[in-house]
């Protein structure tokens, strides 16, 4: 696959908002991101259906698709960021204009349940795209994350980074694309052609799920061959309010053990305050507890 590398982010670029998952329910995160973003120097162009409900979605799929679709297709939007995640991203996958996208590269973050869009893109249009903040829960916080937003401008006006992990699982040398996401979302894909045809070292993280339940979504992964055959290491972030540590240790050890591959934790991929931002797709190289990716 040839990656398409969307445009760095430059001073003065236009930044658009979407909602794809989720309904916002603090409203008041609005402008408060809008302000964050504007007096670090770019200007904000807010969805026109970014407040839309309709249950527990962001509004109507279609409009959702074709806002995605003018956001991309805008020359005057230089980056789209995300309002948040929650549940919804999936139900585009379909309505999407890869093709669209393909032919307006340009930066798209999100994480959680953003996850799926990201690989759609890299497997579709074979954008890169970011795993990163979002507008409501990061830009749009009362007090913002400094090491967030740090992190999230660094990522996305660079080329090559590192990033270094706490701990080592399986030690070793791995090489391939940084391609994951949120854990259960990643795993919701099943059914879709949504694995890399190259080697991709993992990236994942999880919130609020039993250790049985990540059992469940590595193995519905792994049961599919075109996963077992490219991957070759994984990356972990946070696994946040797992009803058991002790379990979940075993059960990458024991991952690791049956993939033979290295498998290295401790990243601040995560729902929590402070995150670093990935760029996703990007050529990856797993080294003791370093992760490097250059794009």
């Amino acid at each position: 696959m040839k990656l398409i590398k969307p445009q760095k982010l430059k001073a003065g670029d236009t930044i658009g908002i979407i909602a794809l998952s989720g309904v916002i329910r603090d409203k008041s995160s609005i402008e408060r991101g809008k302000k964050i973003l504007e007096d670090r120097g770019y200007k904000v162009v807010l969805s026109e259906h970014l407040c839309d409900e309709n249950r527990y979605l962001a509004g109507i799929d279609e409009q959702k698709a074709a806002e995605l679709y003018k956001f991309f297709k805008s020359p005057e939007i230089n980056a789209i960021i995300c309002l948040r995640g929650g549940y919804g991203a999936i139900r585009l996958a379909d309505m999407i204009d890869y093709e669209n996208i393909k032919q307006n590269p340009k930066i798209f973050c999100g994480y959680s349940d953003v996850s799926a869009l990201s690989a759609l893109f890299l497997k579709r249009s074979a954008l890169m795209t970011y795993s990163g903040p979002m507008f409501q829960g990061d830009f749009g916080l009362e007090k913002v994350s400094e090491f967030t937003m740090n992190e999230f401008f660094k990522t996305v006006t660079s080329d090559r980074l590192e990033f270094e992990g706490t701990h080592i699982i399986r030690e070793g040398n791995a090489e391939g694309i940084l391609w994951g996401g949120n854990l259960a979302t990643v795993a919701s894909l099943c059914g879709l052609d949504f694995i890399p045809d190259e080697k991709f070292i993992f990236f994942t993280e999880e919130l609020n799920e039993p250790v049985y339940k990540i059992d469940r979504y590595i193995n519905q992964l792994l049961n599919i061959k075109e996963f077992r055959k490219n991957i070759s290491g994984i990356v972990l972030g946070d696994f946040l309010n797992i009803d058991n540590p002790q379990w979940l240790d075993e059960l990458f050890i024991e991952i690791s053990e049956k993939l033979q591959i290295p498998i290295i934790a401790g990243f601040k991929i995560t729902h929590e305050y402070d995150k670093i931002t990935l760029p996703y797709g990007a050529d990856a190289k797993i080294s003791q507890n370093t992760l490097s990716v250059e794009y």
